[in-house]
């Protein structure tokens, strides 16, 4: 198809301001919605890049696909801003791992369009995690071991990691993100899925899935093409429910 040059030109601005931001709104964002010329050429320049364009309220929001992507932030980025020096690679895959569970929360059908649960706790999130980590180890030894190299995902550790957390007692307010325990480390990843604007806390200690949380969801993550399995593998799933749901 071709194009008018200043159609090109405009939605070209659109792309470099996506790609400076993030994220574009006001007239930009409403052109984008109504004239599909202008969102055809957006969406070719972001595929270009391994990136997508997510209309989120009257926003429009860049998101890569891919560890190809430009935008991509790196492991060894994540390791240095949330756990500074000390960070290895099993935090922060935990920490990937901690972020699939409190999703999981919010929804109780592997085919759900919106969230089933208004808000969830530090100990909800830290009793589903549990959870998991109990589907995990109910697997044949052999069983996990392939799963690991299908997933490159080494569930072992995850598990190793999650029980040498102390699990005390005392309550998410006195703790801090110097103490090694599981509610400190859920609050390291807390202000990862903040700072990423896919959580947000709405009382103390109560935290609710933002929109864009909401619509990256439900188009990408339930998806078996992008999550590749690994929700189905985590929950045990039994036709389209969690099987303990």
């Amino acid at each position: 198809m071709l194009y008018e040059q200043d159609k090109i030109l405009r939605a070209f601005d659109m792309y470099s301001e996506l790609a400076l931001e993030g994220r574009v709104s006001g007239e930009l964002a409403r052109l984008f919605k109504i004239d599909t010329d202008l969102r055809s050429l957006v969406e070719t320049f972001c595929k270009k890049v391994d990136a997508i364009c997510l209309e989120v309220g009257n926003e429009v929001l860049l998101v890569p696909t891919t560890k190809l992507s430009p935008f991509h932030v790196t492991n060894e980025t994540l390791k240095r801003e949330y756990f500074k020096s000390k960070g290895r690679n099993d935090d922060l895959y935990l920490m990937y791992f901690a972020t699939i569970c409190v999703i999981g929360e919010f929804y109780n059908s592997f085919h759900s369009v919106a969230p089933t649960k208004p808000f969830i706790t530090y100990e909800e999130w830290i009793h589903a995690i549990n959870q998991r980590m109990a589907t995990l180890r109910a697997y044949d030894e052999e069983v996990l071991k392939a799963k690991e190299k299908e997933y490159s995902y080494r569930w072992h550790m995850l598990i190793e990691k999650w029980d040498g957390l102390d699990d005390v007692k005392e309550t998410a307010k006195r703790q801090s993100a110097n103490t090694m325990s599981r509610v400190s480390f859920l609050h390291t990843t807390c202000r990862f899925l903040r700072d990423e604007d896919l959580l947000v806390e709405t009382g103390m200690g109560e935290f609710e899935l933002t929109e864009k949380a909401q619509v990256i969801i439900g188009n990408y993550f339930m998806d078996t093409e992008y999550n590749r399995g690994i929700i189905d593998f985590l929950y045990g799933l039994k036709g389209d429910v969690y099987a303990d749901n």
